[in-house]
C-alpha cells in the first residue's frame, strides 16, 4: 500500500531531494526526476541510472514456484529467523522500521503486532498480495535508498547481504547508516565464508540432499537458482567487524546458527514431501500441457498445496511446529560456535563513537552470544555469564514449547508428513 506516512519518508534516490505529488507520479523538487506508482500498491523509486551489478532475483525463473504469492505463518527456519529478529531488534510502537530487502513482504506481515510504522523495500516487485494491501512497499535499490536521512529508528535485513559484492555491501550499509537515526539499530541475518568444524554436519546433509536430487527423490532446481546469486562478500567475522566500522556501525550482539538439524528437516524431509506433491500434480497436468509447462505448473501447485495443507490441517501445523522446536536445538547446542551463518545487531555509531581508523571499532561493546575466543581476556567471565543466560532462556523456551504442544508423545511426525504427501 501507499500511505501518507510512506510519502513523508521517501526522497529522490538520486539526489535525496523532496518528492512532490503529481497525478500518478512523484517529482523531485531538486533534480526534476519523476517516479511513479507501478500498480497503486507500491512506489517504484528505482534509480534512473541503474547499477551494472544486477541481481538474479529479478528473473521470473526464480519465482516459478510462486512462493511469494501467499504468506503462511512462520514455520521451520523462517520461524527461527523471525524469532531472532523479534528478540534482537525488539521494536516498540514508537519505532519506524525498515525491511531492507523485504522479498514478498512476509516478515512485515508476521510482525504487524509490533504496532510500529513499517516500510519494506526490495529491488524485485514480487510482493505477496496481502503485503500489497496491508504494508507500505517500495521498489528500490539498497545501494541508493529512496528515504530521508534518519528516517528510521530501526531496520533489518534477512538473507540479503550474501547477494551483494564487497563494494555493493559497503554501499548498502552506508546507505542504511544514513537512513537510520543515531543510536538506531540494524539487525542482519547472513553468513560468512569461514566455517567451523561443526559445519561438517551440514555438509553431510547437503551431500545427502544432492544424492537424493540425482535420484529424483527431491527437487533442488529452485535452490540452485537462488544460490547462484550468492556472492558471499564476507570472509569471516573479523571482516564483518571491519566493514561495520567503516560504514558507521558497531556490532553490539551476535549469535551463530549452524542449521544441522534444520538442514535435515528443510533440505531432506520437507523437500521429499514437496516432491511427492509435485509428481502428483505433474501427472494430473500431463494431458493438458507440454512437458516443460506441466513441470513448472506442478512446482507451483505443489507449493500452493503444501501451504493450503498447513492452513487447513491442525495436525500438519502441529507436526511442523514440533519440527521447528527440534530445529531450535541448532541454536541451543551450536550458537556459541563461530561458524558461517549468524544473527547480528548493529548499532549506528554516534559522533562520540567515531572511527578510530584501526578497523576494530565495530567490536566495541559487542555482546558475544557466540565464540568466546574473540573476546578480550578481561571480558571472558562476563561473556560466559551472558551466554549461559541466553542458553537458559532458549532451553526454557524449548521445554515450554514441547510441553504446550504435547506433540512428541501424541504425534508421529514422519507419519503426518507422509500422510500430507499422500493427500
Amino acid at each position: 500500500m501507499i500511505s501518507p506516512r510512506l510519502l513523508s519518508l521517501v526522497r529522490c534516490p538520486e539526489c535525496h531531494g523532496t518528492l512532490r505529488e503529481s497525478p500518478g507520479a512523484l517529482t523531485c523538487g531538486s533534480c526534476g526526476r519523476t517516479y511513479g506508482s507501478a500498480s497503486g500498491d507500491f512506489l517504484d523509486l528505482r534509480p534512473h541510472v541503474a547499477f551494472e551489478e544486477r541481481t538474479k532475483y529479478l528473473d521470473e525463473a526464480l519465482h516459478a514456484d510462486a512462493r511469494h504469492e501467499r504468506v503462511s505463518p512462520p514455520l521451520l527456519g523462517s520461524k527461527i529467523r523471525n524469532d531472532m529478529l523479534r528478540a534482537f531488534l525488539a521494536p516498540t510502537p514508537s519505532d519506524v522500521v525498515a525491511d531492507l530487502g523485504c522479498g514478498s513482504g512476509r516478515a512485515l506481515l508476521w510482525n504487524r503486532d509490533w504496532g510500529s510504522a513499517t516500510v519494506g523495500i526490495d529491488i524485485a516487485p514480487f510482493f505477496a498480495r496481502d503485503a500489497r494491501q496491508q504494508v507500505d512497499l517500495v521498489i528500490g535499490d539498497l545501494r541508493r535508498l529512496p528515504f530521508a536521512d534518519a528516517a528510521f529508528t530501526k531496520a533489518y535485513s534477512l538473507d540479503v547481504l550474501e547477494h551483494l559484492s564487497p563494494d555493493a555491501l559497503r554501499g548498502m550499509l552506508r546507505e542504511a547508516a544514513r537512513v537510520i537515526a543515531p543510536g538506531g539499530s540494524l539487525f542482519v541475518y547472513t553468513h560468512v565464508r569461514k566455517n567451523a568444524r561443526i559445519a561438517m554436519g551440514l555438509r553431510w546433509v547437503n551431500a545427502l540432499a544432492r544424492q537424493l536430487d540425482r535420484a529424483h527423490l527431491i527437487d533442488l532446481r529452485q535452490e540452485h537458482l537462488r544460490k547462484a546469486d550468492h556472492l558471499n562478500p564476507l570472509a569471516d567475522i573479523p571482516e564483518l567487524r571491519r566493514v561495520a566500522g567503516e560504514t558507521g556501525f558497531r556490532i553490539t550482539r551476535i549469535r551463530y546458527y549452524t542449521p544441522i538439524v534444520g538442514g535435515f528437516v528443510e533440505n531432506i524431509l520437507v523437500r521429499m514431501a514437496e516432491r511427492q506433491l509435485a509428481r502428483r500434480a505433474a501427472r494430473r497436468l500431463a494431458s493438458k500441457m507440454d512437458g516443460a509447462s506441466a513441470d513448472r505448473q506442478a512446482i507451483k501447485e505443489a507449493r500452493s498445496a503444501a501451504k493450503a495443507q498447513i492452513a487447513a490441517s491442525a495436525a500438519t501445523r502441529a507436526a511442523f511446529r514440533a519440527l521447528t522446536v527440534a530445529m531450535k536445538l541448532d541454536l541451543l547446542l551450536f550458537g556459541s560456535i563461530e561458524s558461517g551463518p549468524f544473527f547480528a545487531l548493529l548499532e549506528k555509531k554516534t559522533e562520540v563513537r567515531a572511527d578510530r581508523g584501526d578497523g576494530r571499532d565495530g567490536g566495541d561493546g559487542e555482546e558475544h552470544e557466540g565464540n568466546g575466543s574473540n573476546k578480550r581476556s578481561n571480558e571472558g567471565n562476563e561473556g560466559q555469564r551472558r551466554f549461559s543466560s541466553v542458553s537458559l532462556r532458549f532451553l526454557r523456551c524449548f521445554v515450554f514449547e514441547i510441553r504446550s504442544l504435547r506433540v512428541l508423545r501424541s504425534l508421529r511426525v514422519l507419519r503426518v508428513l507422509r500422510g500430507c504427501a499422500r493427500r
